[in-house]
């Protein structure tokens, strides 16, 4: 079983690594760029377990360590035998939805 974690700064926290993104692309030339916000995805191969147990465990993860749930949110898909199981899951409220 596989799981991809997105991990990205909450709207409203400043993303100084974003900026310079930013002004990066605009002096190459892409000046039709509104924004840019920098996350981390985070690739994660598990033993195989029921779709429940594995949310749960990837939800512990993100707010034991992968994310800093203060400024960050963070969401996951996952992926048995190379099929998606989940669409994209979010965790609102401590529950996994999606």
């Amino acid at each position: 079983m596989k799981a991809r974690v997105f991990v990205t700064l909450k709207k409203g926290v400043l993303d100084p690594q974003g900026k310079a993104v930013e002004s990066g692309l605009r002096l190459l030339g892409f000046d039709k760029i509104r924004d840019v916000r920098v996350g981390k995805v985070i690739d994660i191969e598990m033993d195989d377990t029921d779709l429940e147990d594995a949310q749960r465990q990837l939800k512990d993860m993100c707010e034991k360590l992968l994310a800093n749930t203060v400024i960050e949110d963070y969401h996951f898909e996952i992926e048995k035998d190379g099929v998606k199981v989940t669409d994209i899951c979010i965790v609102k409220e401590g529950k996994v939805t999606g």
